[in-house]
């Protein structure tokens, strides 16, 4: 990486400034002993790359194609490492997202949202014109949108690959609600020149109220829509190859990969395309109590990679303390973090008796139970809930090895 070590990367050595992060990865610098600052957030390597070959895994042994949603860490890095373990693509879903994907080398996309603008619609185009092996595919949610789209994309050369969204149930987010306003926004698509359906999509983690039979009863009702599409003749677009049927968050991975085992044989070879992205990182909050592998825990186990490291800067009274992160540095939207570890002279050992209760922008506070050391200066190391709201505060993030080695820098885009 050329990115030059400066004022905008919080965290990093100050006497790096200056020196290309290439350089500064080259020097095998310790996290704990020489010069980073607190705040700083890492991810384990060993943890990254387990998590990473667990999903490689998981989706061959189900016969699943893979498309880890890439908002969760708008890295290109770790997409290049998600397309080496095996991912077929990589789903995104706003155009500043496949901008940054496409800078980087993403051949394949996934955008699980209805694209309506026409700015983006004709870059995305001229990229399909510029690139023949670019693969795109992105929602369609309603007729108006499908105007809107072929209106944009009308004198281009190839059509934009399209896939219906089901919606996950009246009052769930996106999506079309019943299989007769799916059917007319296929035929809208077919009026066009410039769209090709290709499949049908939607994501379980909207069913209201989810719970197995609730997801498994809708993801269902997904390959049903394909079927029937398929039979009607609705894909039969000239060059088209193959039927895609997606679906997939973190939480009900296990639901889709049960169902999708069962799609019918159809009249075209089916990509079943799964697209969970938090398993990078996964988390100490909210996805370690949601992961399908609670489940299904023959199958391993995500481990959580974050750990942001604070440090004491006030110890008022025996029962508070306060460390120098807060909301600007650590996700909140879901959890508060989870006090896990403490570190003094080198020494590291559990944070019993110690739990974050609130943050402010630049602090978190922490109580303490009756007799627990600590002291100012010592680092607290924090486990987060949610990826999502971790990767998009820290443009450049330490990947460190179990002693603290830095071995890798990840360069976010958000």
């Amino acid at each position: 990486m050329e990115d030059r070590v400066d004022h905008r990367f919080k965290g990093l050595p100050p006497d790096a400034d200056g020196l290309t992060v290439a350089e500064l990865t080259a020097q095998r610098r310790n996290l704990f002993t020489d010069g980073f600052t607190t705040p700083v957030l890492a991810l384990s390597a060993e943890r990254l790359e387990h998590n990473l070959a667990l999903m490689e895994s998981y989706a061959t042994r189900h016969g699943l194609a893979f498309a880890p949603h890439g908002k969760t860490t708008m890295a290109p890095q770790l997409f290049q490492r998600q397309i080496e373990h095996g991912a077929w693509g990589i789903t995104l879903a706003v155009p500043h997202q496949v901008r940054v994907a496409r800078a980087y080398g993403v051949q394949r996309v996934f955008l699980a949202n209805e694209l309506v603008d026409p700015a983006a619609l004709r870059w995305i185009a001229g990229e399909l014109a510029g690139d023949e092996t670019f693969r795109f595919v992105c929602y369609v949610d309603s007729v108006r949108g499908v105007e809107l789209m072929d209106a944009a994309l009308r004198g281009t050369p190839r059509p934009v690959d399209v896939v219906v969204e089901l919606a996950a149930g009246e009052g769930a987010r996106t999506g079309v609600r019943t299989e007769a306003e799916c059917a007319a926004v296929a035929d809208a698509v077919a009026a066009t020149g410039t769209l090709r359906l290709v499949g049908v999509a939607g994501y379980e983690g909207e069913v209201p109220r989810a719970d197995p039979e609730r997801v498994h009863a809708w993801l269902r009702r997904l390959v049903a829509l394909a079927a029937d599409f398929d039979k009607a003749g609705r894909f039969a677009a000239e060059g088209l190859d193959e039927i895609v049927v997606s679906a997939g968050g973190s939480a009900w991975f296990d639901a889709v990969a049960d169902v999708f085992a069962g799609i019918p044989e159809l009249s075209l070879p089916v990509l079943k395309l799964l697209r969970s992205g938090a398993y990078v990182s996964h988390d100490d909050g909210h996805y370690r109590k949601l992961t399908p592998f609670n489940r299904i825990p023959e199958e391993g186990a995500l481990e959580p990679a974050f750990r942001l490291w604070t440090q004491v800067v006030s110890r008022p009274s025996p029962d508070q303390a306060f460390t120098n992160a807060g909301k600007r540095d650590a996700a909140y939207d879901l959890d508060l973090p989870f006090a896990q570890v403490v570190r003094r002279d080198s020494a590291e050992r559990p944070a019993t008796g110690i739990e974050v209760t609130a943050l402010s922008d630049q602090h978190a506070w922490l109580r303490t139970a009756p007799g627990v050391e600590l002291a100012v200066g010592d680092w607290v190391g924090l486990g987060l809930s949610h990826p999502c709201t971790s990767f998009d505060k820290w443009q450049l993030i330490p990947v460190a090895e179990a002693d603290g080695t830095v071995v890798a820098y990840i360069r976010t885009f958000f």
